[in-house]
Order: structure tokens, then sequence, then C-alpha cells
């Protein structure tokens, strides 16, 4: 090439230059906001954009608000604050600038390559945490490898604890008769966003799936049975978590209003008006001294019309894809502590008695290492998973809609949260979902860790994709409504009839 044609190109190649340097912009219905090119150079993030109102002052405690516009441009390009919490959990890690009421604030991911045309998947991700911890901005999703899928991603926050979930009647009454579900209430109002919003992003807003874990998966067994959230996602996936039992419980109103006008009552809280002029940090040090789980969803009948078995049992939830799961040991480590067959013997009769023998026979103990695998079991049931196989249960029932089950099994390797080494503990998964391992600190990651983080973002993004998690190079995995078959997330992977049933079957009528 002459020099004079290449003097020529110089102007092409800095405008070239320009362009892909220009940081990514889209217009939503606020306004216009600029967003990253991550360090991958593969994803983009507009981060900490407005969902709602700050829920403050006066809106402290009502259903959020719409938005404000804005002039200009936003930049998006840091988390905003997370909602109000303490450091309740080890590893629960941020990259915001800390706790605050105005939190109402999500993210959105997408491939680099994305455009308004694009019509991916969208993947809504709400965090767990008891309803009372998390945000969108913790490590283990922000560098996450589901966008370089094919897919759309979302974190979000939402109000947690006593700023989520507080009940009263005098809020029923400002409130026409619903009270106590802001935090489910800012879900939905994060749903409506992204419906509004996201084909900007190059996301589909026919084809949005939400998922989540623990909390998080509660939320989303309760959000295919609230009457406001339907429409807005066409499939769910949920980990480690479901609205039908007591370990996050959803009392009716009635009951919640009455215990926490009490609460309140011994905080020198008599009023609205001094409830939301009480600095946040003193609610915050009050709920504090609460267990976890103090504050949850409750059964107002109109956010949420009746308790999740009975809406399923009627066939009210949403008729969409499932996808559900839990892990091996999610509650592992306690009870089995020194277990031998005859402590073990000795629980079941003191347990249950007349039924000590249906017990045993559904959780097993004639040899020591029998004993200690049946204890992790049985913890590991009444914690979690009963809860979550009677929503898999329910939506099998009455749904008339694919159903697919996991049970993830790959211990994990050692960490500084975890130095045994040996179990498949709660919320072990989050990094295989979001291939985020090496944000855990102090582990050392195996070839068949990487592989089954792979084969999980595989059979998740294909699920968003097509409401089905088959796919190329991927074992089979059959649909539990079907032939009651569940894949068991191990290495390697494999399908077949759950070996557990009978311990769910016991619990559940016992």
């Amino acid at each position: 090439m002459s020099l004079r044609s290449r003097i020529l190109l110089l102007p092409l190649f800095s405008l070239c230059l320009s362009a892909a340097a220009a940081p990514p912009t889209v217009v939503t219905t606020q306004g216009k906001v600029e967003g990253k090119l991550m360090a991958t150079g593969t994803v983009r993030a507009f981060l900490g954009l407005p969902y709602a109102a700050p829920p403050v002052g006066p809106l402290r405690f009502r259903p959020p608000q719409p938005p404000a516009a804005w002039h200009g441009i936003r930049e998006a390009t840091a988390y905003a604050h997370r909602c109000e919490q303490w450091h309740i959990w080890k590893d629960y890690l941020f990259l915001d600038h800390g706790p605050s009421e105005d939190c109402l604030y999500l993210n959105v991911y997408t491939p680099a390559s994305a455009h308004a045309g694009s019509r991916l998947p969208v993947m809504f991700w709400i965090h767990g945490g008891g309803y009372a911890a998390g945000s969108g901005s913790e490590p283990r999703y922000v560098s996450s490898a589901l966008p370089t899928r094919g897919v759309v991603l979302v974190t979000i926050n939402y109000r947690l604890g006593v700023f989520g979930f507080l009940a009263t009647s005098e809020l029923e009454r400002e409130n026409g008769g619903s009270a106590g579900n802001y935090g489910l209430m800012d879900m939905v109002a994060a749903l409506r966003w992204v419906h509004a919003n996201i084909a900007g992003f190059g996301g589909d807003p026919s084809n949005i799936t939400i998922f989540g874990e623990s909390a998080g998966s509660f939320a989303v067994s309760t959000l295919m049975a609230v009457p406001s959230a339907q429409g807005l996602f066409q499939k769910a996936i949920g980990e480690s978590g479901a609205a039908f039992n007591a370990v996050l419980p959803t009392p009716p109103l009635a009951q919640r209003a009455s215990r926490d006008q009490a609460w309140l009552a011994s905080l020198g809280i008599h009023t609205l008006a001094e409830l939301r002029a009480m600095p946040a940090a003193k609610l915050l040090d009050a709920e504090a001294q609460k267990p976890i789980g103090w504050f949850t969803p409750v059964v107002d009948g109109q956010f949420l019309p009746a308790n999740l078995p009975d809406i399923y049992a009627a066939s009210h939830q949403a008729h969409i894809p499932l996808l559900a799961g839990w892990n091996r040991d999610e509650r592992a480590g306690t009870l089995s502590r020194d277990m031998t067959p005859e402590k073990w013997k000795a629980f079941a009769v003191e347990h249950y008695g007349p039924f000590a023998a249906d017990f045993l026979a559904a959780f097993p103990g004639s040899t020591a290492a029998q004993a200690v695998r049946s204890a992790d079991a049985y913890t590991t049931d009444l914690f979690i998973a009963l809860g979550t196989w009677e929503w898999v249960e329910a939506q099998t029932a009455t749904a008339d809609a694919p159903v697919y089950r996991y049970h993830f099994e790959l211990p994990a390797p050692p960490s500084m949260v975890h130095p045994e080494g040996k179990y498949a503990f709660h919320s072990d998964d989050l990094e295989y979902v979001f291939g985020t391992l090496d944000t855990r600190q102090g582990a050392t990651w195996r070839l068949e860790d990487r592989t089954l983080s792979e084969q999980i973002i595989g059979y998740w993004t294909n699920f968003a994709r097509t409401g089905n998690p088959n796919g190329p190079g991927l074992p089979h995995w059959p649909r539990y409504d079907k032939k009651h078959e569940i894949l068991h997330l191990a290495a390697p992977i494999n399908a077949s009839p759950d070996p557990a049933q009978a311990q769910y079957r016991f619990l559940a009528e016992h």
C-alpha cells in the first residue's frame, strides 16, 4: 500500500478507534444511560439503574413508586448502595459503597455485540440472604459468564428485613388492606422496569426467566403465585428454597401485624409518623436482636392472596416451565456429629414415637456411616429440601408445564468460608451457576469443578432460551414431570429416579 493510501486511511482508522472506545449508551423510559465495557471486553455493564423512587421519608414502608426521569446522560458505571442490612455472613462481600435506604437499583449485563434488535433471553436474578442480607453487587454475580452465552443478565436490590417486610395494622389501613410485602413489591416493580426497557439493551421482554437462590428461590416460588407478577416472566429457576415450609414463614397478615405492632411499641414507636422518623440505624439495630427470618412476606389477601400450597393446589400459579433443585448438604455436619446407629435409633424413637420404624426405613442407620448420612439428609430436608420438593411436586401436579429437577452433589474444595472440603453446602452452587469460581476466597479449583460450572451454565442458559435445559454437548436432562427422574449435578453428571422420595413423603406426612 502506498504512503498516500495509508495517509488517506488514517482518518477512517481514527474514527473506528473512536467508535470502539465510545461508552455504550441506551435510552430508557427515564432517560439515556451510559454504561461501560467490562474488563474481558465481551460484556457491557449498566450499573445502578433506578427502577423505583428512593423509599425514604414518606415513602418508607410504602409500595415502590415510579422513578424520576432525568435530562442528559446518566452515568451507569458504578453499583448503587445495597439495601439496609448488617453484616450477617462472612461470605457476603460487596462492591458497592455501603447500605442505604435509597437502594432500589438494578444492574444490566449484555453481550458486547448486543443491540436494540437482538431480542436475547433475559435472566432476572433475585439474590438470597434470608430476606435480611445480600445485593446485586456481590462479586459472585458480577463477572458472570452468563452474558457470554447470549443472554441479558439483570441483578437487583430489594428492600430487606424490617424495611422490606414490616407489617402493622396502621400500615394495613394506610395501604388499603395490604402491608408487609414491600420487598416482593420491589421485585415486581423491577420486573416491570425490565419489561418496559430491556429491549433497548438487546433483551427480549417476552422471554424473561426469573431465578434465585435461598430466599431468592423462596421469592421465585412466591412471585409465581402473585397476581400482579403474572405475565412479567415466562420461566422460573429455583435454587434451594420455596415458600412451602416454615424456614422463612409466610403467615397471615393479622398474625404478623399483631406481633410487629407489639415489637414497635417495645421500641417506643406508636404512630406511623414516629416510625418514619426513626433513624434507619436504630431500626436496624433493633432488628439485629431478632433471629434471621423474623421479617418475611405475609399473606395479605391482596398482593399475596393466599398461602402458596393453596394457590398451587388450585392451579392459580403461573403455568410456566420450572427448573428447580437443591444441594446435597444444605445443612450438614450438625446433627450428624458423633452420630452412631444407637443414637440414631434413639433419635427416631424420641421424635417420631410410633412412627420410628417408618422413619428409619426412610432414613436408615444400621451402620455409623449410614447414620451420619441419614442425619445429614434429615437436617437438609427440614431446612431446604422438603419445601423445595413440595414446590416442584405442586407445579408438576397442576401446571401442565415442563418441570426439571436437579440435585447438586459435587463436594466443594476447601475454602476460607468452608474449610471442611467435603460438603455440597447451602449456596455452594452460586459460583458454578455464574461461572465465578475464582471469586471464592481460598479455594483451589479442580478440573471437575470447572467442567461442572460450564455444564450448569449451559443448562441454565438453554432453559432461559427455550424452556428446555438440554443442548449439544450436555448429558440428557429428563423432564421430572414425565418420569420423575432428576439430574445429579456431579462428576460425572447422570440422571436417575430420585432415591430419596421416601424421605420427603415421610416428612410431608409427619
